[in-house]
C-alpha cells in the first residue's frame, strides 16, 4: 500500500511566496506510482487542505488528520515546504514530535538552533568550523554603535537574525551608517546579527542524509551583482548561480568537509543547504549559516545541484521521503 505523505507548504511569515513556489516544483516531482500526497496549506488564519479541485477543508488539529472524499486520512510522513516559521524554526517539528509523525526536516530543536543564525554560528565554531566574528543584539536591550564598532571591524554586515530568505540585510562601510541598518533589520526581527564582512568568494551547497550516509551535493558559486546576496540577489536575478562551480579540488574539499561536519555536529536531517565564504586572505571556508528548509523552486540552487549531480528531482525526493519514514 502506498504511503500516504502530507505536502505542507504555506507559512505565517513573507517567506510563505516562497513556500508556495517551492511546493509546485516538489508536487510535480513527487512519485505517484509509489506515494499518496496532499498538499496542506498552513497560514495564520487556518490550516487547510486542498484537494485537487483547489477546494479547501479544515485540517484536524488533534490528529493532523483531514477528509478526503469522505475518508478520514492520517498521514505517514511530512514533507515540509515552509520556509520561515513555523516549518523551519522548530514549532510544526515539535507538533508532529508530539502526534509521533515524522518528517523530513531536522528536528525541533536543530530547527530552532539553525533558525537563529547567532547560536548556529555558535555551535559550529565551537566545534572547530570557521565563522566571521559578530555582535548579536536583542531589541529589549539596546547596545550604542560605538560599543559595536570597538568589537568588530568595518565594514559588516546587518542582518535579522532568525529566518532565511536576506530581507531587512544591510552591508555597512562606515560606522555612521551602522544605526540605519540596525533599525531596519529589526524591522523584521527582535534579534540582530552584526557580523564582519569576509572578503572572498561566496559558495553553497546541499548536504542530505540517504540510507544512514551523509552526501554533499555539487557546490554552487554565488556572483551577485549587488553587493552582497540579499533577498534581491536571490530571488529577483540579480544573482549568478554556478553549479558546479568552478573551484579548486582543495579548497572543495575544505567545503565538503566544513559541511559535513556542520551536518554531523548540528544534528541535521533530510537536506539541509550551508553557506559558506572562501576567505581570499587565507584560503578557508567560513560558515555563514545553514537553511534546513532549502528552497525547492524551479530557480532555487538546491534543484540545480541535484541535477548537476545527475539525479531526477524525483528520485532525490523519494530518498529524502524514505529517509524520514525509517
Amino acid at each position: 500500500m502506498k504511503k500516504k505523505i502530507a505536502l505542507v507548504t504555506g507559512g505565517y511569515s513573507g517567506e510563505a511566496v516562497i513556500s508556495y513556489k517551492s511546493a509546485i516544483t516538489v508536487g510535480n516531482n513527487i512519485d505517484t506510482s509509489r506515494f499518496d500526497f496532499y498538499k496542506i496549506d498552513i497560514t495564520p488564519t487556518e490550516w487547510a487542505f486542498i484537494n485537487e479541485n483547489n477546494e479547501r477543508s479544515e485540517v484536524n488539529r488533534q490528529d493532523f488528520s483531514i477528509i478526503d472524499k469522505g475518508i478520514k486520512i492520517c498521514f505517514d510522513a511530512i514533507l515540509l515546504c515552509i520556509h520561515g516559521t513555523p516549518g523551519e524554526d522548530g514549532k510544526l517539528q515539535g507538533y508532529f514530535d508530539m502526534l509521533n509523525i515524522p518528517y523530513t526536516s531536522c528536528d525541533a530543536a536543530t530547527s530552532a538552533i539553525t533558525f537563529n543564525k547567532r547560536y548556529t554560528v555558535a555551535v559550529a565554531s565551537f566545534s572547530g568550523i570557521d565563522v566571521a566574528k559578530s555582535v548579536h543584539l536583542f531589541k529589549h536591550t539596546p547596545v550604542s554603535v560605538d560599543v559595536i564598532g570597538e568589537q568588530l571591524k568595518m565594514p559588516v554586515f546587518v542582518k535579522p537574525n532568525n529566518g532565511g530568505s536576506s530581507i531587512g540585510m544591510s552591508k555597512v562601510n562606515e560606522l555612521s551608517e551602522l544605526e540605519t541598518a540596525i533599525q531596519k533589520a529589526f524591522k523584521e526581527d527582535n534579534q540582530v546579527l552584526v557580523e564582519e564582512y569576509i572578503k572572498g568568494r561566496e559558495f553553497t551547497i546541499g548536504v542530505f542524509k540517504s540510507k544512514g550516509e551523509i552526501t554533499t551535493l555539487p557546490i554552487t558559486e554565488i556572483i551577485t551583482k549587488k553587493d552582497f546576496f540579499d533577498y534581491e540577489a536571490k530571488y529577483q536575478g540579480l544573482s549568478e548561480e554556478i553549479t558546479p562551480a568552478l573551484l579548486e579540488s582543495d579548497f572543495a574539499n575544505a567545503i565538503r568537509m566544513a559541511a559535513t561536519k556542520a551536518y554531523q555536529v548540528l544534528n541535521c536531517r533530510g537536506v539541509v543547504r550551508i553557506d559558506f565564504i572562501l576567505n581570499e586572505s587565507n584560503g578557508r571556508p567560513y560558515m555563514l549559516e545553514i537553511n534546513t528548509v532549502p528552497g525547492q523552486s524551479a530557480a532555487s540552487i538546491i534543484p540545480q545541484q541535484v541535477k548537476a549531480m545527475g539525479w531526477q528531482l524525483k528520485d532525490f525526493y523519494t530518498s529524502i521521503i524514505e529517509e524520514a519514514l525509517l
